[in-house]
């Protein structure tokens, strides 16, 4: 298991995006609307690690309601993994709550699936795997 990317929620895509291309020396890769999340996210690269910036796009989205409790800052942490559903499996039996009953798909091609904060020392953790078939 590695890092596959930190994500960080902002309020201005825009001016996120800026900031961040002044701070890491490269442009943005990618940028991308995910619906069901009601986020638009925008991806760097950070060494063999990825920076993902989400912003709201919708007033109930899980992001807006983190900016308004929490402000900008780390949403989460993603780990990648090979194969998501035996991830979800072990750490279920090792106690941990998980939001998803199944993986989802998420931004960048990937499965997801979000651990509890409260089963993870107050960190949202992002299970990610490579989407390889439908």
């Amino acid at each position: 298991m590695k890092v596959e990317h930190i994500g960080i929620a902002v309020r201005d895509l825009s001016q996120s995006n800026t900031l961040f291309e002044k701070l890491l020396g490269a442009p943005s890769y990618k940028t991308e609307a995910v619906v069901s999340e009601g986020v638009t996210t925008s991806f760097f690269r950070a060494g063999d690690t990825k920076i993902e910036l989400l912003e709201a796009t919708t007033a109930d989205s899980p992001i807006a309601k983190f900016l308004e409790k929490r402000g900008e800052g780390i949403h989460h942490i993603a780990y990648e993994v090979t194969d998501i559903r035996a991830e979800m499996a072990r750490l279920r039996q090792e106690g941990f709550t998980l939001l998803q009953e199944e993986p989802k798909r998420g931004a960048d091609n990937k499965w997801v699936c979000f651990l509890h904060p409260k089963s993870t020392n107050g960190v949202l953790v992002e299970l990610c795997q490579e989407i390889t078939e439908d």
